[in-house]
């Protein structure tokens, strides 16, 4: 595993494999710099201790978050590794791994120790997954794990299960939402009101937790990719 900077000095990718259900594909790791030089730790991996020690040279990590139902595997893990960095949880993480420990449940307001750095909203409205976007607002990049993935022929290290399952959903070469959502969209009207609000940021890039990243027409695409819920 190794770093790559996406925004000079604010912004570093890291992917790492995932098997999930039998099925062979990559995630994404995010480190934040924030307003107060510090680091966040975006859905953290399995770090080693090479890419671990990477990190800590960029300075030192003081949040560590997990922003989704199913992006809280290695938070423990981070942990151990950043001893004095505060955990903050999406929504519902807290009850599915009772034993994990954490500073803040997230909403829709940033925690303070963010320095403005951060915007976020919680997308509500799915009865399968939670998610917490977040906008990193100097560079103007919206970060997300599942309410967008972005599999396409160009995507690294996709086993032939994701290619069947994202064409037969209408997914593949086309950034749309995890299928939990597309499957779990109860409550559009709060779904709308989340979505609307994180089409109102200024952004032009998304990062990404499955897939490609979106670095053209970010805004146009992920309004195309919530039309569903967006009626």
């Amino acid at each position: 595993m190794q770093l790559t900077e996406f925004i000079p000095d604010q912004i570093w990718l890291l992917d790492y494999p995932v098997n999930y259900a039998g099925c062979r594909f990559n995630a994404r790791m995010s480190i934040v710099r924030l307003a107060t030089g510090a680091l966040m730790l975006h859905s953290p991996c399995d770090l080693d201790d090479a890419s671990a020690n990477a990190i800590a040279r960029l300075g030192p990590v003081s949040s560590i978050v997990a922003p989704g139902s199913f992006h809280h595997m290695y938070v423990a893990k981070a942990q151990a590794r950043f001893p004095a960095a505060r955990t903050y949880l999406c929504p519902g993480v807290e009850r599915k791994v009772p034993g994990l420990r954490f500073d803040w449940i997230l909403g829709d307001r940033p925690p303070t120790e963010w320095g403005g750095t951060m915007d976020q909203v919680l997308i509500r409205g799915c009865r399968f997954m939670w998610e917490v976007a977040m906008l990193h607002k100097p560079s103007k990049t919206l970060l997300l794990v599942d309410a967008i993935e972005n599999f396409t022929d160009r995507t690294a290290d996709v086993g032939w299960q994701v290619k069947a399952w994202f064409k037969l959903f209408g997914m593949w070469n086309k950034p749309r939402p995890a299928p939990e959502y597309r499957l779990g969209w109860s409550d559009k009207v709060a779904a709308r009101s989340s979505l609307e609000k994180i089409l109102a940021w200024d952004f032009d890039s998304i990062v990404l937790s499955h897939g490609d990243n979106i670095t053209e027409n970010a805004k146009e695409q992920a309004r195309r990719a919530w039309t569903p819920p967006l009626r």
